[in-house]
């Protein structure tokens, strides 16, 4: 840690604004790390029906700290405050994390990505944990709606699915590989949402061939798809590789001029799979009758990547959540961005981050 790093007067965060989740902890570390502005959190996750810090969060706030060789104190299970000193980013070549529990790999994912983004060399990361639950966007969502948004906005980032994981047991794989920057992310428009071209998505199960989940999620789906004039292509995926049985649903819509929409939806107990068929293929008809250009999910996950980027980015939401106000809120304290907010249009005026050059070694 640098000598003007240490000296930097450290920036209480309040967990508790706005939608008072994990979001907080997590957008917060990854801005701390990529600015060098030390934090201190305090009221983490008060929000939540368990405040205080899950498994999944302290491993962000770890792994954020093993990239840019930050110091912690506080950190516990059920604890709501925390300290977070973060040191020059010397990313390596590869990590592995493992949560230790079916928290979310997909949040640990997006917690390291804007970091990953400005690291000194392609970095490769095998995540261990949960990777479909409710109340977190599935793998399949990372992997198939925000990755290639970044992708057009300049970062090169790939997700491997090496083994499905579920709700209790987790034991899932995620692989991610990062092509850091050479340049400033690029802001990127999206104002408007064209005629549907395509709908398909992935049925998948675990251990549950016998009693045909894929295929009846995938039947279900379609039925509602098809009362709205909707045909739906779903793969059926029928998987043996997981510590335990599970489902998971995901559902795309491709419009035109490059704008996609997701759903999905997890299995659960005495949840059947007639209604996660339902559930899902609603919930996307419900985004596309919103006429937004980004669905609910990558609404306040695309905020810190436009903040990041030059120029201004544009698009249209579904609705404004405490989510969306979260994200806003951080990327406007971190970095000086401003995000503008007019019924469903959202406007983000990024700052062409880059870190400074004393921050930035690779190993």
């Amino acid at each position: 840690m640098s000598l003007r790093q240490a000296n930097r007067a450290i920036l209480t965060i309040d967990g508790s604004r706005y939608s008072g989740s994990g979001t907080i902890v997590r957008q917060a570390v990854a801005f701390s790390a990529l600015t060098g502005q030390p934090i201190h959190m305090v009221n983490a996750r008060a929000k939540r029906e368990k405040p205080g810090l899950r498994p999944q969060h302290i491993r962000v706030v770890e792994a954020i700290a093993e990239l840019v060789n930050g110091q912690t104190e506080g950190l516990a299970q059920g604890s709501q405050e925390f300290t977070f000193r973060p040191g020059p980013l010397k990313a390596g070549r590869h990590y592995q994390w493992d949560i230790g529990s079916a928290g979310s790999t997909t949040m640990l994912a997006l917690g390291i990505l804007p970091v990953l983004a400005f690291a000194g060399s392609p970095v490769t990361v095998e995540l261990h944990g949960g990777l479909f639950q409710d109340f977190a966007p599935s793998a399949f969502h990372l992997q198939h709606v925000l990755l290639p948004l970044v992708r057009d906005m300049g970062l090169r980032a790939e997700l491997e699915v090496a083994r499905p994981g579920y709700v209790p047991r987790g034991g899932g794989i995620l692989r991610l590989i990062v092509h850091p920057l050479t340049k400033s992310l690029r802001s990127f428009v999206k104002k408007e949402a064209g005629p549907v071209t395509r709908i398909w998505g992935i049925a998948l199960s675990s251990h549950l061939e016998e009693r045909q989940v894929s295929r009846r999620m995938a039947e279900s789906a379609q039925d509602v798809l098809g009362e709205s004039g909707y045909q739906g292509d779903i793969e059926i995926h029928h998987d043996t590789e997981s510590p335990q049985r599970g489902a998971a649903l995901a559902l795309f819509a491709d419009e035109g001029d490059g704008v996609r929409l997701g759903a999905d939806q997890a299995g659960a107990l005495r949840r059947s799979a007639e209604s996660i068929g339902k559930h899902v293929a609603k919930q996307l008809l419900d985004e596309l009758a919103s006429g937004a250009t980004l669905d609910r999910f990558a609404a306040d996950q695309i905020i810190p990547f436009a903040a990041l980027a030059r120029g201004e980015s544009r698009f249209i939401i579904p609705a404004v959540t405490d989510h969306v106000l979260t994200s806003a809120w951080l990327a406007e304290l971190f970095l000086g961005a401003h995000v503008r907010l007019d019924g469903q249009r959202l406007v983000v005026e990024g700052v062409g981050f880059r870190p400074d050059r004393d921050r930035v070694t690779a190993s």
